[in-house]
């Protein structure tokens, strides 16, 4: 099979469609139609293991374990099916990839249960942000999907009534899954900064206010400013972007997710946060925004070891408690570890009177001892690959907003965060 490069923008847009098509050619076939009948032009790709589909496909099964290396042969010579489920998703992304790369298509569906969804959050992951990626599934929004999988524009639907062939309920959601997807692919834009973008972390205003005046500064040096909300998928699309060399700088101020994900919190981005940019070099600014909370499903009873902490209801999906004194020199030193690993520029700013709006006296998660705790532990964390910048303020302070700024400026003086372009992929070189 060779990969024919097309023209950029068709008359119609082409959408890959992945599944199963030994055991769902039904419901494939129904999403082919419906993608017709929508004037779009569907690519059908067969990641089957154990038979035929009873249909041509565009890209057969021979054809995905090519891409990977493989034969289908050697695939099916795998001790069990997981196994060659997951060579076929390493073949099925990497022909998804080249299809992309040579204007071939202009967005993806897949379709399936565990083993399919499986496989179509590796495909989703290889393909850029802003191409449309749309997975119908049986196991959408479970927690069985680790943050780590879920790629940054990742759009699903749960695969209501979709274990075993069409019905009138599996129809009404593949023709949304069909018309989502195409109509998607006609309207996105593909994001082509012309400014160098940098990246930043926050909660919202009511907790962390150091966007507010940090946007029109850095707008002012020439770069558009991307704020990530962390609580949880934000932080995911943060590191994705920032491992992809996405960002001039990053300024990662609320680490929350981190100390959620240290203390087995759901709303967690996975264990690699505060890892990605350090990985690909990027310069980053860090303090430890929020991380003496940690969030806890509103709707669920909070847990046993964490019962006698002061808990708040943010609302009626998500609270919090505060993390005890202890827990918080453990938190220090872990993000302390992480630092230690990053090869690019790093700074470390630690406000000394709080780091978050409602650990200051006469707010809910006000504890002047743990606090203390917190900062005593991190001056000593921050390890030497890192810049530590201790100022006498609270995060939400104009003085906070002031440092972070001043180091900004001395890397791009220096160099280290370029002005006025887009940085290059470096290719993990510092």
């Amino acid at each position: 099979m060779t990969v024919q490069a097309l023209d950029d923008t068709p008359a119609a847009p082409r959408i890959l469609v992945i599944g199963t098509g030994d055991t769902k050619a039904d419901e494939i076939q129904f999403l082919a139609n419906t993608i017709t009948k929508a004037n779009a032009v569907p690519l059908l790709m067969d990641v089957s293991v154990l038979g035929d589909p009873p249909y041509i496909p565009d890209f057969s099964k021979h054809d995905v374990a090519a891409a990977a290396g493989h034969t289908l042969e050697h695939i099916l010579e795998s001790p069990d099916e997981n196994v060659a489920m997951t060579l076929m998703a390493e073949g099925a992304s990497a022909l998804a990839l080249s299809l992309h790369d040579a204007g071939q298509i202009h967005g993806f569906i897949a379709l399936g249960g565990t083993m399919g969804t499986d496989l179509a959050l590796d495909v989703a992951l290889a393909l850029p942000l802003g191409v449309p990626k749309f997975v119908v599934s049986t196991i959408a929004y479970s927690h069985l999907l680790p943050p780590s999988r879920i790629a940054t524009d990742l759009m699903m639907i749960l695969w209501a009534g979709g274990l075993f062939g069409l019905n009138a309920i599996c129809r009404s959601v593949l023709s949304q899954a069909a018309g989502a997807v195409v109509g998607s692919a006609r309207a996105t834009q593909i994001p082509r900064p012309v400014k160098p973008l940098i990246g930043m972390s926050s909660l919202g205003k009511s907790c962390l206010r150091y966007m507010e005046d940090l946007k029109p500064e850095i707008e002012k040096r020439g770069y558009e400013l991307v704020v990530f909300h962390t609580t949880g998928m934000g932080g995911r699309a943060l590191e994705a972007i920032a491992a992809k060399e996405g960002f001039a700088a990053v300024l990662d101020f609320s680490l929350q997710e981190l100390a959620n994900d240290y203390n087995g919190s759901v709303v967690s981005s996975g264990p690699d946060r505060l890892e990605n940019a350090g990985r690909a070099c990027v310069p980053q600014i860090i303090a430890p925004g929020a991380i003496d909370m940690i969030d806890l499903p509103a709707w669920k009873a909070i847990p046993a070891h964490l019962s006698d902490r002061t808990y708040y209801a943010h609302n009626r999906l998500i609270g919090m408690v505060t993390a005890s004194a202890d827990r918080r020199r453990e938190i220090a030193r872990y993000i302390g570890e992480k630092i230690s690993r990053h090869s690019g520029p790093v700074a470390f700013v630690l406000p000394e009177r709080g780091i978050q709006q409602w650990d200051q006296p006469g707010e809910p998660f006000h504890d002047a001892a743990a606090l203390t705790a917190f900062i005593d532990e991190m001056k000593r964390a921050v390890p030497p690959n890192a810049e530590l910048h201790v100022i006498d303020a609270h995060i939400n302070d104009r003085a906070f907003v002031d440092r972070v700024l001043r180091i900004l400026d001395n890397w791009i003086e220096m160099g280290v965060v370029r002005p006025g372009v887009i940085p290059p992929p470096s290719g993990g070189e510092c």
